[in-house]
């Protein structure tokens, strides 16, 4: 019986790694096409579908540290993807007027570039047991200049949103109604632009941890 957990666990694994793989891939080639024939305001026009879908397929790996089926800590996977899942859908999906800024471009291309490699890492490791040394240093050292323009790009793109927020006031709740309740997206928005402040760094400082794991146990083999 283990062993069937672990040959189904590793070929659900392959499947799942690459196929996501090929969605980044696709949002990385279409982002530098449009930067290169149109110009970065076309760009999230060109790579919404794929990048919705790629970045939510990301909810599964929630799913995968719960149940045990990768060792990455839940603690550490829940609040990067619950954060780039705001920026997808409840930022750009929900205020179009934000999609022909330059943060668009800046956001899929160092998203892309981090994912590409990362699940084809991860995809190579679950199909032969090991990846190429070089895809382990990128996997582990792309991040340094990736994460601050990623972040940077996230919290530009939620800054620039607020006033359009505040105006429209969509998806706020105002009293009095039949609930009894009022909830206004703005200040949530401004809640998570004040986690960003402590947990990027603290994150930062948890993949610089990991990378220095890695790295010397490669050397070590």
């Amino acid at each position: 019986m283990a062993g069937f957990f672990s040959n189904f666990r590793r070929i659900y694994l392959t499947i799942y790694n690459w196929t996501v793989f090929i969605g980044w891939l696709q949002v990385f080639y279409l982002s530098v096409m449009t930067l290169k024939q149109s110009g970065h305001e076309h760009v999230y026009a060109t790579v919404e579908k794929p990048l919705l879908w790629a970045q939510s397929a990301a909810v599964f790996e929630i799913l995968h540290g719960l149940i045990g089926l990768v060792r990455s800590p839940v603690s550490a996977t829940l609040p990067q993807i619950s954060s780039r899942l705001y920026v997808v859908w409840g930022i750009l999906c929900s205020f179009p007027e934000l999609r022909t800024h330059f943060f668009v471009s800046s956001l899929v291309i160092s998203w892309s570039i981090t994912e590409i490699i990362r699940y084809s890492f991860f995809g190579l490791k679950e199909a032969f047991g090991s990846a190429p040394s070089w895809l382990l240093w990128l996997r582990y050292s792309t991040f340094l200049i990736l994460y601050p323009t990623g972040i940077s790009s996230e919290v530009g793109l939620i800054y620039i949103a607020l006033p359009y927020m505040k105006e429209s006031l969509k998806y706020s709740i105002s009293m009095p109604n039949k609930w009894n309740f009022s909830f206004d997206y703005y200040y949530l928005a401004l809640g998570i632009l004040g986690v960003y402040v402590p947990g990027s760094p603290h994150l930062y400082g948890y993949m610089l941890g990991q990378r220095k794991k890695a790295l010397a146990k490669a050397k070590s083999e």
